[in-house]
């Protein structure tokens, strides 16, 4: 499903970098580690019609890829930004192409593309959904619950965000905290439509112990193996009754075409910001769709501008399952957007307005800002 109408260029006249500490509701626990505080990077496209609002989605240390917050803040700042200033005019899907000449870190290009399209689309009036072709206007919203400090804590937090109204629970988990966590919130919930996420944290060394998830009749397993065990992942997926969806491994279309020929993965879980933007997520989604594989939107904690991507990127035809877009009071009290998403009968509604659809709050943004610079043609 290509784009039906690209967007106009835009003139960029320089770009404003701020990383943020944004304190979480709760601390959030998966196999690699604990956030209390959400570190990111909010990108802002400057033009002279008002310019667009992008999120570098990496996180303070490298432990869910190899990106983290001063590496993404560096290349950004260095190369990314001056590659796309050199060129003056710029169009959305011109982003990718010229920073394609440098290697990897495809959150700090995901976010700069945002900011790009964000800043194109609101010049032309046009919602994001529209122009990835959108077919619903509210998505159904699952939640993330990371470990607790024991099964019963488990429970009484899931138990918590069902009386919400989200429709979907996923739990991380990790070696030792698996069949025990999961058979607690089965055995607490009945048939609710859960999955468990494992953050990389196994090898096919523990494919008995995986196998014993089978009997929870899970949506799926994610990422149980780490990011370049493709082949791994397909002999796993031999071995369960589990569907095997990958996270961490899909860096980009071609890593998902890869995937998919291996049969590593029955299920994919699309992140713009781990492969390398919306366009690229579209391209995946498409790669899915044709091929009949369903996807979801995952997410990275985002701040109220992801998020209003992400709804808008779910709410493609493909996106099958619930995904990661949840109410923006899941994670913060305070969000750096005026109108920040809310949960409406197990529901995260798609924003409307030109561009992301969502206004920044300036108070929230410079009481959460710890860094800033700006770079200008």
């Amino acid at each position: 499903m290509p784009i039906a109408s690209p967007a106009a260029p835009v003139t960029l006249e320089g770009f404003e970098f701020r990383v943020l500490h944004v304190p979480l509701v709760a601390p959030f626990t998966t196999s690699f580690g604990t956030e209390s505080v959400r570190e990111v990077i909010v990108v802002r496209a400057l033009t002279s019609d008002g310019g667009g609002w992008g999120e570098i989605v990496t996180q303070a240390d490298p432990l869910y890829s190899s990106e983290y917050t001063q590496g993404a803040w560096d290349v950004a700042l260095r190369f990314f930004g001056p590659a796309l200033l050199d060129r003056g005019s710029v169009a959305p899907e011109e982003v990718a192409t010229i920073l394609e000449p440098f290697k990897g870190h495809r959150m700090a290009k995901a976010g700069l593309e945002l900011a790009v399209l964000d800043a194109a689309l609101r010049a032309q009036g046009r919602p994001l959904g529209e122009y990835l072709g959108a077919v619903r206007d509210r998505v159904p919203s699952g939640v993330s619950v990371g470990i607790q400090r024991d099964p019963a804590a488990l429970v009484e937090n899931v138990g918590g965000y069902l009386d919400e109204g989200y429709v979907r629970i996923k739990i991380k988990i990790k070696p030792g905290r698996d069949v025990g966590d999961t058979a607690a919130v089965r055995d607490a919930f009945g048939a609710i439509p859960l999955q468990v996420d494992a953050n990389s944290a196994y090898t096919l060394a523990d494919v008995d112990t995986l196998a014993e998830l089978d009997r929870f009749d899970l949506l799926l397993i994610e990422q149980p193996l780490q990011e370049d065990d493709l082949v791994d992942h397909a002999t796993l997926a031999t071995r369960l009754t589990t569907p095997v969806c990958l996270d961490e491994s899909i860096t980009s279309a071609k890593a998902a075409t890869d995937a998919l020929a291996l049969g590593a993965a029955s299920v994919i879980n699309i992140k713009a910001g781990r492969v390398g933007g919306y366009l690229e997520a579209l391209a995946i989604h498409d790669l899915c769709r044709d091929a009949g594989i369903p996807v979801w939107c995952g997410g990275m904690l985002e701040t109220g501008i992801g998020r209003a991507a992400n709804a808008a990127l779910a709410a493609l035809p493909g996106f099958t399952l619930p995904g990661d877009v949840s109410a923006s009071d899941r994670f913060y009290l305070r969000d750096i957007v005026t109108e920040p998403a809310v949960l409406e009968d197990g529901h995260v509604r798609v924003p409307t307005g030109p561009g992301l659809g969502v206004d920044i709050d300036p108070v929230a943004l410079e009481d959460f800002t710890v860094a800033r610079d700006v770079i200008r043609r």
